[in-house]
């Protein structure tokens, strides 16, 4: 098409949105911090609710609170009009999305909350509208152009829409210290799920550990070391704590009367590299990778003893990389 530059469209709808959040970013305040307690301090489930492209934005918004460890779930106004009312109950808050706030199909879930002294929290760029007039607490979108102002298409306003979503949601996870640990349980399948696994997830246990006592002779230590195929053995002192390890290396620099010593004479104390098992296994992969040395076992140590053992292919095969 003549004369159409879709850089500059483009550049265009993102300074828009861009400038559109900074605005709200700046204009935040007093509301967000009571929005923020009222859904902390819920008995009861957030319910997210609109329609058309809000309504769109609030199941996002729902699901991304849901993934944070609040229990959240979306209700289509106009499905609630139909029976749908009845999944909100006492303890509950409402959080309705609407840009014009004068939004039809809203007019039920409004009339339930104050009929039934639901909390009602409301997303809209018009705080004097009918939503904004009975709701608890507005959040208010900076009334921005829309990225295609001359169609009034909803791009800009959905966008605060999400990214207010956002901010309560992170907010929220801050306000109940919500750890990595517990966005794993959210998160078991896929590479987020990997990379918020344990160590304790991953390791091996038991029978299958390489350890032997400081006194053991070599012989019997390398006997240990072949059988378990780790390439290291880990070694023990009386109180049953790693004492240190033994890996090729080591063999290497004892090779001269290597059969005449004790596991004890020839390990690294250490070892130089050890991890708890509730350290995310995507650290233990980093400690693994830094040069110093790099490392391609770790022993897991809870207390000072050895409780597993854990490869850098049990790693890869977890999908942690």
């Amino acid at each position: 098409m003549t004369g159409f530059d879709a850089i500059a469209v483009g550049r265009r709808v993102l300074t828009a949105e861009a400038e559109a959040l900074v605005q709200m970013a700046e204009d935040l305040g007093e509301p967000f911090v009571r929005a923020v307690e009222m859904l902390f301090d819920a008995k009861g489930r957030i319910v997210c609710t609109g329609i058309g492209k809000s309504g769109h934005v609030g199941r996002k918004i729902a699901a991304t609170l849901a993934s944070t460890g609040s229990v959240a779930m979306f209700v289509h106004a106009t499905e609630a009009s139909h029976g749908d009312l009845g999944m909100i109950g006492a303890g509950d808050v409402i959080l309705a999305l609407s840009k014009t706030g004068e939004t039809r199909e809203l007019a039920d879930v409004i009339a339930y909350a104050t009929r039934f002294s639901i909390p009602l929290i409301a997303i809209t760029a018009v705080a004097g509208s009918a939503l904004g007039r009975a709701a608890d607490i507005v959040l208010t979108i900076p009334d921005a152009p829309e990225a295609a102002d001359e169609l009034n298409a909803p791009t800009t306003s959905t966008t605060l829409q999400i990214a207010l979503g956002d901010a309560l949601a992170v907010a929220l996870l801050e306000r109940r210290g919500f750890k990595p640990q517990d966005f794993r349980v959210f998160h078991p399948g896929g590479k987020l799920g990997a990379m918020l696994r344990t160590v304790g997830d991953l390791m091996h246990r038991a029978d299958e550990l390489p350890l032997v006592a400081e006194d053991t002779p070599m012989p019997a230590t390398l006997l240990v070391m072949t059988e378990k195929r780790w390439g290291v053995v880990g070694v023990t002192g009386a109180d049953g704590r790693l004492k240190g390890a033994i890996s090729d290396g080591d063999l290497r620099r004892h090779i001269e009367g290597l059969l005449t010593h004790t596991a004890g004479e020839v390990m690294t104390p250490g070892p130089k590299k050890s991890v708890p098992p509730q350290m995310l296994a995507s650290e233990a992969l980093a400690l693994m990778s830094d040069p110093l040395p790099s490392v391609t076992v770790l022993f897991v140590v809870e207390d000072g003893h050895p409780v597993g053992i854990l490869h850098v292919h049990d790693l890869l095969r977890a999908g942690v990389m």
